[in-house]
């Protein structure tokens, strides 16, 4: 997992700055170091399992004073998603029924009954 630590370290000259830059950079599993900060005061390390508490620890021997104000994870963007493709607008058939037709068949009586009255 990637983090980024950010770690305030009171660096007064270029040399102080160049030595937390060298000790930062040595540690385990760090990847970049950058100053960071508008009094640059603050180092910006990104890696994967560095143990910050060491590397403060560290900083701390060398240049007296040394705080750690975030560690966090760094996510890394997922990528894009294909655009899906375009759906078909559904079609539509009209089917014409043939015509229905009755059909009546005639049937004659052959021999028609006495008319009886009950």
């Amino acid at each position: 997992m990637k983090q980024k630590i950010v770690i305030k370290v009171s660096m007064h000259c270029s040399k102080c700055r160049t030595e937390a830059l060298q000790v930062a950079a040595v540690a385990y599993g760090v990847n970049s170091v950058a100053l960071h900060g508008p009094e640059k005061d603050k180092l910006m390390i990104l890696g994967e399992g560095v143990d910050v508490a060491c590397l403060t620890e560290a900083l701390r021997k060398k240049l007296c004073h040394a705080t750690i104000e975030i560690v966090e994870e760094v996510k890394e963007p997922s990528p894009p998603k294909p655009p899906a493709p375009p759906t078909p607008p559904p079609q539509i058939i009209y089917r014409q029924q043939p015509p229905q037709f009755e059909c009546y068949r005639v049937v004659a009586d052959p021999s028609p009954a006495p008319c009886t009255i009950m």
